[in-house]
């Protein structure tokens, strides 16, 4: 009978972009793999090798609105029963989820059925999925050795490292370009798989307050959201910057690793892939998110010099203008911060998260504290 491993990741590509490097390696290992997700799936799971899909049905609750947490309860008991009714099927081996509320009916599902589970968080803080789950399933694997909320866990964590995809694997091959007195500078910008409309807004105005002779200096790469694209186009042109913006780009790895600065929000994957690629960033963590989430994953970074964190109210256009000018005066800062980032690199994440999926499935303990 084929041995089968059922990943569940809700539809971004924080979620499945991890999910997709355990897959690659599992199917490597012999593994059948199939992904429970939903409908987002269609955007950032263009890649990923399931052998099936299964779309399930999920929510996210609200605590400001009655009836929408009404809604998503009973969403959530649908995907539960429907979970259910997969399981039974397909009878996989060990069940991963990758945290987000599309995950908790099938995990919750599989805890009920007594198949072997295993949570993983990429975040420095455990989210409240996870920590829903968290006393529930057989183990929860995280990326940074220290997690807010872990306790929830009891004695079932283990630090694997966050799973990357093999193109940032690829991209941490290459050597962090030299970048000669004078010579270009090459920027990368994104704020999510979608770009964000702070940094639409943000750059034009900051690279106006540059004089000319470091505007033509600058060359960058930009995720912009589509309604955005022209109006950030148009000042560019206006101000003689070289850039190329599109509203995802495909292998945004390789474009890190050529990159000498990077500017960024700092989701889990967005941070580790930085540590791993090893490069520069200066991050501007999401405001308002509840766990502050995102400030704690760029910690991560900006204690051993790997980046810089900027609270999103502080990041005028003053402000990175001057930053972007020292940078340019000061290469070697780059060079240093780069070389910091990759320090804290775990490259292997992805094979120590599938040792423990493995063992979880074989009926071994999963080697809480001591690592994989």
């Amino acid at each position: 009978m084929e041995k089968t491993i059922l990943l569940c990741a809700g539809g971004t590509g924080g979620h499945l972009f991890p999910a997709e490097a355990l897959a690659f390696v599992l199917k490597a290992r012999g593994w059948s793999v199939h992904l429970a997700t939903d409908h987002r799936a269609e955007t950032y799971g263009q890649n990923f090798p399931a052998d099936e899909t299964h779309i399930i049905r999920s929510a996210t609750p609200s605590v400001k609105s009655p009836t929408a947490l009404v809604s998503a309860a009973w969403k959530l008991w649908q995907g539960y029963r429907q979970s259910k009714a997969m399981l039974k099927r397909v009878r996989p081996s060990a069940v991963v989820g990758f945290g987000g509320y599309p995950t908790v009916p099938p995990l919750l599902a599989a805890v009920h059925l007594g198949i072997p589970t295993v949570a993983h968080d990429a975040n420095a803080v455990l989210g409240r999925a996870n920590r829903l789950l968290a006393s529930r399933v057989s183990a929860v694997a995280t990326s940074f050795p220290e997690v807010g909320h872990a306790n929830a866990a009891g004695g079932k964590v283990v630090q694997t490292g966050n799973p990357v995809r093999h193109a940032v694997i690829d991209a941490s091959t290459i050597a962090y370009p030299a970048l000669p007195e004078g010579g270009p500078l090459r920027l990368v910008i994104f704020g999510g798989s979608q770009g964000a409309r702070f940094f639409s807004d943000l750059l034009p105005d900051a690279l106006e307050k540059l004089d000319a002779g470091s505007r033509a200096r600058l060359v960058i790469t930009q995720q912009c959201r589509p309604e955005d694209l022209e109006r950030v186009r148009a000042a560019y042109d206006r101000l003689g910057v070289q850039a190329e913006l599109a509203p995802f780009f495909q292998d945004m790895p390789a474009r890190i690793a050529n990159s000498h600065l990077v500017i960024s929000r700092s989701g889990a994957s967005t941070v580790c892939e930085l540590a791993v690629i090893g490069r520069p960033a200066i991050m501007v963590p999401l405001p308002g998110a509840i766990d502050q989430d995102q400030s704690a994953n760029a910690l991560v970074l900006a204690k051993v010099g790997g980046g810089w964190v900027v609270p999103q109210a502080e990041l005028t256009a003053d402000r990175l203008a001057r930053e972007l000018t020292a940078f340019l005066a000061e290469p070697g800062r780059l060079a240093r911060a780069a070389a910091s980032a990759k320090s804290v690199g775990r490259p292997d994440a992805v094979e120590r998260l599938a040792d423990l999926v493995e063992r979880v499935a074989g009926g071994g303990r999963s080697g809480a504290s001591t690592g994989v």
